[in-house]
């Protein structure tokens, strides 16, 4: 017989927004939220190295589905760049490979910046999760085995010095996903001639979700222990919210959760995305639009 506690498992959909802190995995704090949650389907949408913390989404339930989307969303964060100094993993975990001279202006910094702004071609870091013939690259880079990894194109949106304080810099960074503060960490130091590594990560922002939404471990273990932990449960409707949005009375509901089309409005762009939500906001559907018949076409159904 289905307990009561299934029967809440089994409709609970939605993103929980964690500050991770330092020392921790990505991957670690998925399996604190399973474990203090008691559901097991939940996931992360963008990795977080151990020693960056900040924001990262977590989403739970049916609203797994949705991680291809939300981890393509852009990202920001807040960088703490060392300069005169070069490591092996481009951060501070690694093995110190340089040392340079840091004669830097306030000046020279701000327009070093300004030339990674826009789409700009990065090289992964050596010591990443990217899989080469199958392996993660940092495991070959650990064995000592050469890495070639292939420049890709990246998006680079804003680039604003907060400080300079020689030799580290404060920088925050609005990207796309899939840039690595790492690695344009490193760029920058080579540009500027002194050499530089990335001494500190703080992600303030993935998708549309900041750290105003997110909740510290401690406070999430509290809830956890209270068994209210789901106040923090954000819908996950929310987590496309800058999508073109439809709202579906009854009846569409019923023909899009049967995989049906619906109409739409003339003149719309091909292949927009959009998110379906009942009156009352909760995720029935992400829908495609077919400019050639006017019509949205089921891609993701959360309704039943």
């Amino acid at each position: 017989m289905e307990t009561d506690h299934q029967k809440f498992i089994d409709k609970v959909s939605g993103v929980l927004v964690v500050d991770k802190p330092v020392g921790m995995t990505s991957h670690d704090v998925v399996q604190f939220v399973r474990k203090g949650t008691r559901i097991n389907r939940a996931g992360h949408t963008g990795t977080l190295d151990p020693r960056a913390s900040g924001v990262l989404v977590v989403l739970i339930g049916p609203a797994v589905r949705l991680s291809e989307f939300v981890s393509a969303s852009d990202k920001r964060y807040q960088a703490v760049i060392k300069f005169g100094v070069t490591t092996s993993t481009y951060d501070s975990e690694g093995e110190i490979t340089s040392r340079r001279p840091v004669d830097i202006s306030y000046e020279e910094l701000e327009e070093a910046l300004n030339k990674f702004i826009g789409e700009v071609e990065q090289t992964p870091p050596a010591f990443s999760a990217l899989k080469i013939k199958g392996k993660r690259a940092y495991d070959l880079a650990r064995q000592g085995k050469e890495v070639d990894l292939e420049p890709r194109m990246i998006t680079v949106h804003s680039l604003e010095l907060l400080d300079w304080d020689p030799p580290e810099a404060v920088i925050d960074i609005q990207c796309s996903s899939g840039t690595y503060i790492r690695s344009l960490a490193s760029d920058l130091g080579e540009m500027l001639g002194s050499g530089a590594t990335l001494a500190g990560l703080r992600r303030t922002k993935n998708g549309q979700f900041g750290l105003r939404e997110a909740v510290s471990l401690r406070r999430l273990e509290e809830a956890f222990d209270n068994g209210d932990w789901y106040k923090y449960l954000i819908p996950a409707a929310e987590a496309l919210s800058d999508w073109y949005t439809l709202t579906l009375e009854v009846e569409a509901i019923n023909d899009v959760i049967h995989g049906h089309r619906i109409a739409g409005e003339v003149g719309l762009e091909q292949g927009l995305m959009a998110r379906a939500v009942s009156e009352d906001g909760e995720l029935v559907a992400l829908m495609e639009y077919d400019s050639e018949t006017s019509e949205w076409k089921p891609r993701k159904v959360f309704g039943n």
